[in-house]
């Protein structure tokens, strides 16, 4: 211990011993900026005695009497504070006064989690207000990046990712894809994502697919024995009007049928000539 008095310099662990702590607890003054100190390499950094010192210097130690120690706060102040809080201003340029609602309220209003509710705040710097030991979140803030448009206040049923991918038969990147590309409303709560079941049926048309009255390209090669390239162009060619169903094109039957019967009394075969 004399010898560290005596020394200028001290590496991180001589300092520790020499103010009696832990040399986790020096890194830790050092990171927080309390101790100055100085980096010589990647493996070695030292810290002045007089850095030490003048940090102490600069912290004195205030005796805290029995009678001076602050009271627990009422209730009445409490919901003064929590009531001035939801009007602090802390908007980015300073020349909106923001209107506050707590964490559970945010929670409760626009369903999700906790977890995602903090999350997100943080991402998107969200203005908040910390009142005894709560949170409030700025409500416009809230509204824009949870709120809900129009669209979905409109929608009357929602689908799963589950039940959208049985019912259509389509994949979890489908079902996003598609709701993403046609604008489907979505809507997420308790983080679960939720689509637009009306929108998804007239996409995908489920009432013309079901009715057994189109074919698909698939389906017409198959009973004619042929491409589905060659359906295509009988289609296109005789100006049969299709219904385009997602990606898929559906053929009318009768007029496809009937055509492809004028082929075979005309020429003998299904096949172009």
């Amino acid at each position: 211990m004399i010898d560290l008095q005596q020394q200028e310099y001290l590496t991180f662990a001589k300092a520790a011993i020499l103010m009696g702590c832990s040399r986790q607890y020096v890194y830790k003054l050092v990171n927080e900026g309390k101790l100055a100190a100085s980096r010589i390499s990647s493996r070695m950094a030292f810290v002045r005695k007089a850095d030490i010192e003048k940090m102490l210097a600069g912290n004195p130690y205030h005796r805290v009497l029995p009678t001076s120690r602050p009271k627990k706060a009422s209730v009445p102040t409490l919901r003064k504070e929590v009531s001035e809080a939801k009007n602090c201003k802390v908007d980015s340029d300073g020349t909106e006064v923001l209107d506050y609602i707590s964490g559970e309220e945010v929670m409760r209003i626009y369903k999700v989690k906790k977890s995602w509710l903090y999350t997100s705040a943080k991402r998107n710097q969200v203005p908040v207000c910390r009142i005894a030991g709560m949170n409030y979140y700025s409500r416009k803030h809230m509204d824009a990046l949870f709120g809900k448009s129009a669209d979905v206040e409109a929608v009357n049923e929602w689908l799963t990712m589950k039940e959208a991918q049985e019912l259509f038969g389509m994949s979890a990147a489908s079902v996003r894809s598609n709701a993403y590309r046609h604008h489907i409303p979505t809507k997420r709560e308790y983080g679960q994502t939720y689509y637009s079941k009306d929108h998804f049926e007239q996409l995908r048309r489920t009432d013309i697919v079901d009715d057994g009255n189109y074919y698909t390209a698939k389906e017409a090669a198959e009973k004619y024995g042929m491409s589905t390239a060659n359906v295509g162009i009988i289609a296109k060619n005789n100006s049969i009007a299709t219904v385009k169903v997602g990606v898929k094109n559906l053929i009318p039957k009768t007029d496809f049928d009937k055509i492809m019967a004028e082929r075979l009394a005309q020429y003998g075969s299904y096949s172009i000539l």
